[in-house]
């Protein structure tokens, strides 16, 4: 097992980082559908995401985390690096905080979120995801810079800020007897992980990964972080490479499963949230729900009349890319 670190988070963790967000991100809606109850044979309340601040849960972990910089970090600034949804998140928090923000995105970012973080002001660092490290890019601007690094989901307020979804979810519903979180580096899932641990330690909880992207399942097999090559999947916010050194250990101790979908699941599930519940979904944010839609069909009596909990964790997508990827559904 790979040994944790000592700053790891804690489930009191999660209600502190609510406290410090009520009021400043959106307590986002609790989607239903009889439909969707009467497909899986359950009934399922799906956190909508899609509709925080910026477009996704990354505002909670991004805002907590800048928050509770100190007077001299704030005047330097912060470095960010993310394919999109956190470098907003960021981009925001810092501009409500007023904190300058840079941030390292790919070139291959989805048009919308590019916009997006410039346009809350951040400077923009373009980069190759295929043959460059973003990690070491934004070191090395924090370094020569003096900034202040906000990683997109390996820091303990970061963790703590993302659990405060799963906790609204809880605290509005009550507990849940299965819960199903999309995973990419593991800040969403194990600060779920930590939600449930305080307000619902009887749920089942499952991480959802793409099949393209699946270290997350190799790690937890492996009792040890497993590092991928860079996955090429629809899921763009979860096309990481490896857990973090502090998402892991959460997610080893307490998670169910993790589960894989492929592409044309979230295909799948971006048309049902456009025709079922009308609203956009990201293809990332469809992976919650494609895996507990597997997960039921492959063992549809554990699931028969549980009360399921889905996270849908954003909405980023540009309409053409939608249009394009729904038609073929």
């Amino acid at each position: 097992m790979t040994s944790a670190p000592d700053d790891l988070p804690t489930p009191d963790d999660v209600p502190a980082a609510a406290a410090i967000l009520r009021g400043v991100a959106h307590r986002t809606p609790v989607l239903t559908s009889r439909l969707t109850d009467a497909e899986v044979g359950a009934s399922v309340l799906i956190k909508a995401e899609n509709l925080q601040r910026t477009g996704s849960f990354k505002f909670r972990g991004a805002f907590h985390t800048l928050s509770r910089l100190g007077p001299e970090q704030r005047r330097a600034g912060v470095v960010a690096f993310s394919s999109g949804n956190h470098a907003q998140a960021v981009a925001l928090a810092a501009q409500l905080l007023e904190i300058p923000a840079t941030i390292v995105m790919p070139t291959d970012a989805p048009a919308s979120k590019l916009a997006a973080t410039r346009g809350y002001g951040a400077e923009v660092v373009p980069y190759d995801r295929f043959a460059e490290d973003r990690a070491a890019i934004a070191a090395d601007l924090a370094r020569r810079r003096g900034l202040t690094l906000v990683p997109p989901y390996d820091h303990p307020h970061v963790i703590a800020g993302q659990g405060t979804a799963v906790f609204e979810l809880l605290e509005d519903h009550g507990p849940l007897d299965a819960l199903f979180v999309c995973l990419g580096g593991g800040g969403l899932l194990s600060g779920s992980l930590l939600a449930t641990q305080a307000l619902s330690p009887g749920t089942a909880v499952f991480g959802v990964e793409p099949e393209a992207g699946d270290d997350g399942r190799q790690s937890l097999r492996a009792g040890r972080i497993v590092t991928i090559d860079q996955p090429r999947t629809l899921a763009d916010g979860a096309a990481t490479t490896h857990l973090g050194t502090r998402t892991f250990p959460i997610i080893a101790k307490h998670v169910e499963n993790i589960l894989t979908v492929p592409d044309d699941a979230l295909v799948e599930g971006m048309a049902l949230f456009a025709s079922r519940y009308k609203v956009l979904v990201e293809p990332t944010g469809a992976l919650a729900f494609a895996g507990m839609r597997a997960a039921v069909a492959a063992d549809p009596g554990r699931f028969a009349g549980a009360r399921i909990g889905v996270t849908i964790s954003g909405g980023n997508v540009d309409l053409d890319r939608f249009a394009g990827l729904v038609s073929t559904a």
